[in-house]
């Protein structure tokens, strides 16, 4: 009895273990695979404390902070995946700007202004050859506020209409954010009109003057010496006129005397 059990527990096992054999062989291997970390994110960029150090910005910072731009201008930075690249004239810029006056714009122009320095994408200065001559760029004043981009030999230019300026250095250039210094304020024709005064001409080059060479001598130089002698009477000519008078002065002495005598 105990014989045949054994036998029952012993090909129930065998046959459980069959079962289990046949299943793994017709299953799947299954494969584990990592999991990707997830790519950094990139780092914070806080603009109001890099155009305070980065540069002689104190003027368009103050404008930024006063019409509450320089709010939009980090959220497009670090808020967004286009990212933002922003032109930043100097205090230079501002203090040489006589006409038109900022003085004179309301709230909202002012607040326009400044958004159109603004870019709503990262560009690095490579992306501008792609942008030049391509047309007008829209910034992130919107509208008609456009930009135009010429890239001659590495030199980029941006006009406005009123302006016509370079890009003089890279401040900061790191995805998502560039900022590029220039060397004049942005004016839009939205704001100051197409009535754009001609530009100063350019002063008129004065002509090289060269010497006037003196005439040839027709003799020479003879002549000229011919001249100067008959101007002015040389040494012998001196001492035979000088020796004249003494003879004469001789025989005027001589005849007097013998007037005397007699």
């Amino acid at each position: 009895m105990d014989s045949i059990k054994i036998f029952m527990c012993f090909t129930t096992l065998l046959f459980a273990y069959a079962q289990a054999a046949t299943l793994a062989a017709e299953s799947p291997p299954i494969i584990l695979t990592p999991t990707p970390a997830p790519a950094p994110a990139p780092d914070y960029v806080n603009l109001t404390e890099l155009l305070s150090v980065a540069g002689p910005f104190s003027t368009f910072l103050k404008y930024l902070q006063s019409t509450k731009v320089i709010e939009t201008l980090q959220n497009q930075a670090n808020n967004t995946d286009e990212g933002i690249t922003l032109f930043v004239p100097k205090d230079k810029a501002f203090t040489s700007l006589k006409k038109p006056s900022l003085s004179n714009l309301t709230a909202d122009q002012l607040k326009q202004l400044c958004l159109f320095h603004a870019l709503p994408h990262y560009y690095s200065l490579s992306d501008f050859k792609n942008l030049s001559g391509a047309g007008p760029v829209n910034t992130l004043a919107g509208g008609q506020y456009t930009l135009n981009f010429t890239d001659t030999s590495g030199t980029v230019r941006i006009g406005s209409g009123w302006t016509n300026t370079k890009v003089s250095s890279s401040v900061h250039s790191t995805d998502p954010v560039a900022i590029y210094q220039v060397d004049w304020v942005l004016l839009p024709e939205a704001i100051f009109g197409t009535d754009i005064p001609p530009p100063a001409p350019a002063p008129a080059p004065v002509p090289d003057i060269a010497p006037v060479a003196d005439a040839p001598e027709a003799d020479g130089g003879k002549g000229k010496g011919k001249a100067a002698s008959s101007s002015s009477p040389s040494s012998s000519d001196r001492i035979i006129g000088w020796s004249v008078w003494r003879c004469v002065l001789m025989v005027a002495v001589s005849v007097g005397f013998a007037v005397v005598l007699n």
